[in-house]
């Protein structure tokens, strides 16, 4: 269980008055609501955590608990699932998106009732290397993902005007698709602290992006106002305490089986900082994007429900 005492959860007026007639019947509720047991009309989460097994169920408890897939893949939709796919190591090391969230993640769009679910990431590594030793490419391809490596001739200027970033090629199928889905690992990074759903937009920029790293915070508070997920899923089922983002010692990696879902990436970011003792005020990045507007940082000013499974 993540500990209360890294934050608080904001509680609705509505839930405030639920708690107070509850009270007033001799009965004791938690502060974090289980929305298994209420109808998406009756609740609107922020972000829902799930901890435990297997992978499978806890990202389709975490989506159904913010509504369902339905809410953000329509009927007919070409969708991006972008993963972590930059390094070549396999899933036990924790430097990429764990397989069998991927896979699951791509189940539930087309039970959604998604045309076509394409998968990619511009890697670090070899690219085929890390497709297949990752284990994303074969689970994510086993459920009728349509798996590629990113064409260098498929990325394309875009104004972004932003504090660090003016133009900037970014890959074509992602801006170009109905709905977006970020399912970034949660993992350290020597440079940004911690890597997870923001720093995942790396992996659609074309050109020279080592460049970004000179100022890394305001270069990735840029991309994040050109690309707007529909939905982010941080894979925490394992996550990288040390030697990150490109890992490669079983003993910096940590196994906490939960994932975190929710619609502002500033949100879930700030949510992943916890899960490594930190908060999200200890991120430049996250710190930039809330003053501008682009999420919110602070946990106390949202409803988070955790479910255990």
């Amino acid at each position: 269980m993540i500990k209360k005492e890294i934050y608080e959860s904001a509680v609705s007026r509505r839930d405030f008055l639920k708690c107070g007639m509850a009270a007033g019947a001799g009965l004791v509720l938690p502060l974090y609501i289980d929305v298994r047991m209420l109808s998406a009309a009756e609740t609107s989460p922020d972000l829902v955590v799930v901890q435990g097994t297997p992978a499978a169920a806890l990202v389709k408890t975490a989506v159904d608990g913010l509504g369902g897939m339905g809410r953000f893949v329509s009927k007919g939709a070409i969708v991006v699932v972008k993963p972590n796919i930059g390094w070549d190591r396999r899933p036990e090391f924790a430097a990429t998106t764990n397989p069998e969230v991927v896979a699951s993640v791509v189940r539930l769009c087309y039970e959604a009732g998604a045309k076509k679910v394409k998968v990619f990431d511009r890697t670090v590594n070899d690219a085929r290397r890390c497709y297949e030793q990752s284990g994303i490419a074969e689970a994510a391809g086993a459920e009728g993902a349509e798996v590629s490596y990113t064409d260098e001739r498929k990325f394309k200027d875009v104004k972004i005007k932003g504090m660090a970033l003016d133009k900037w090629p970014l890959y074509t199928e992602l801006l170009e698709a109905d709905s977006i889905i970020n399912i970034p690992i949660a993992k350290t990074h020597g440079l940004a602290d911690l890597t997870m759903a923001m720093k995942n937009w790396m992996g659609v920029m074309g050109g020279r992006r080592g460049r970004i790293h000179q100022r890394l915070d305001e270069s990735l508070v840029d991309l994040a106002r050109i690309i707007k997920p529909a939905l982010t899923i941080l894979d925490a089922v394992r996550i990288l305490t040390g030697s990150g983002p490109q890992g490669g010692r079983l003993e910096d990696v940590k196994t906490i089986n939960t994932i975190v879902a929710g619609v502002d990436q500033v949100a879930v970011d700030s949510f992943g900082a916890t899960l490594f003792g930190m908060k999200g005020e200890n991120l430049g990045y996250l710190r930039l994007a809330q003053d501008e507007g682009l999420g919110t940082m602070d946990l106390t000013k949202t409803i988070i429900n955790e479910i255990k499974l």
